[in-house]
């Protein structure tokens, strides 16, 4: 296990420049399953979650050659279905929840697939009802192998029909539209997902010869095709690091450049940002984030506290909201956190309040944020990471305290952000990582 130590108090400068989405790639990445041909895919994050997919693929026979330090090339020529059913496939794709994504294209292609239960985040309940009733509408059966934990689907051959998901969920949406494009007829799905990780998605399935039209809303039509070919795909620069490091230099009272930020895909996230009293300013395809010795939350035009929650896009989306916490205990004024989706996301907060940020859960989905102005430093402390956001909150808590924090179990960071010591340690920040024995 490995652990961050962060000497904090040190204002950061120059420019970064954000990775590749990870919510796009491990999309992307389970879509190549869909055809024989190549496919390449540019700007890949060489974070833990995507090479733990990768690795899964690779498990199930997939070739996969690494171009460059960020482009791969995939070729699914043939699966391995006997290892699939393996205890040995279950362990290591029940590593990683975005392993369930490998349902849809196998059963739109081959007419059956195999999924251990995923792992992922500790953040509450995330269950999987979208997913499998999008494909019993498409004509599937599921048997669920308790003694292995893994789910079983078949269908001789999908067929397209009409379907209201039960909720917008961004991982139900890409796996039941990765099963359509090759099933017979027309499919409609309604309160589908319209993050830009679908836009970029269903973008792709159409280079690659799927015939999809409503990209970008929430009432997606694919008609099915009977193949699919090889093409190249470019991943979006991560939405998420980018709010990132605005957060992060706001707290530190830094400036920073956030170069190549793909800016038309941010949607709220540069407004939520500037309601909490930080003017990102936009320089061509670049955010600029000023350095400020004070930033001040606005108030609701009828006087009352400002609440910051999560929805579905373009609502704010809900991994920014462990950042728009921490970023709100050094402003003026008061805040109230609304995590809608999660009922675990918040509970990092006591490591905030240790380092002495004013906060008060108020319950599993809320916290209340009263501002520190400044007026009082950050105290080290030592702390571990529950989930990738929440940790890089606690990343950046630490890096805006006195004194030197450690932050334990930082594998989940890494799950998220490539290189992050180097990145930060290029703008200033004093981080080290260290292994635990």
């Amino acid at each position: 296990m490995g652990k961050f130590i962060i000497e904090g108090g040190h204002e950061l400068k120059g420019e970064i420049v954000p990775q590749g989405a990870k919510n796009e790639a491990l999309q992307v990445i389970c879509a190549v399953l869909l055809t024989h041909e190549p496919v390449i895919i540019k700007n890949i994050p060489n974070i833990l979650d995507v090479v733990r997919l990768i690795d899964v693929l690779k498990s199930m026979g997939v070739e996969v050659t690494k171009i460059s330090e960020h482009e791969y090339k995939f070729q699914a020529k043939e699966i391995h279905f006997d290892f699939i059913k393996s205890q040995t496939f279950t362990n290591l794709s029940s590593a990683i929840r975005a392993s369930i994504m490998i349902i849809g294209p196998l059963l739109g292609r081959f007419g059956k697939a195999y999924a251990a239960a995923p792992g992922g985040d500790k953040i509450g309940r995330r269950p999987l009802t979208t997913h499998f009733e999008g494909f019993y509408k498409l004509g599937a059966t599921l048997k669920h192998l308790e003694k292995e934990n893994v789910y079983e689907l078949s269908a001789p051959k999908l067929t397209g029909d009409y379907m209201l998901l039960n909720e917008a969920s961004v991982t139900g949406t890409a796996n039941v539209v990765m099963a359509s494009v090759l099933a017979k007829g027309t499919t409609t799905i309604f309160n589908a997902a319209c993050e830009p990780y679908l836009l970029q998605l269903c973008c792709m399935l159409n280079r690659m010869g799927a015939k999809i039209t409503g990209i970008g809303s929430n009432l997606l039509t694919i008609e099915g095709v009977e193949t699919l070919h090889g093409c190249e795909h470019t991943i979006l620069p991560d939405m998420i690091e980018i709010g990132s490091f605005i957060g992060m230099a706001a707290l530190n009272r830094s400036s920073i450049t956030i170069k190549n930020c793909a800016c038309k895909h941010l949607g709220i996230i540069p407004y939520t940002f500037s309601k909490m009293g930080i003017p990102v300013q936009q320089v061509n395809d670049d955010l600029l984030v000023p350095k400020l010795e004070h930033y001040e939350i606005e108030r609701q035009l009828d006087g009352s506290i400002l609440t910051i929650s999560d929805a579905p896009w373009p609502g704010f989306t809900p991994d920014l909201i462990s950042i728009a916490l921490v970023t709100a205990v050094q402003a003026k004024g008061s805040v109230l956190i609304h995590q809608k989706m999660f009922e675990s996301r918040l509970f990092f907060v006591d490591h905030l309040q240790n380092m002495g940020a004013q906060i008060i859960l108020c319950d599993p989905h809320r916290a209340t944020v009263i501002g520190l102005n400044h007026k009082k430093q950050l105290r080290a402390t030592q702390m571990s990471s529950p989930d990738i956001r929440a940790g890089v909150a606690l990343l950046i808590a630490a890096l805006s305290a006195e004194g030197k924090s450690v932050i334990q179990n930082v594998e989940q960071i890494d799950r998220g952000y490539q290189n992050i010591v180097e990145r930060l340690s290029a703008l200033g920040a004093r981080v080290e990582r260290a292994c635990e024995y």
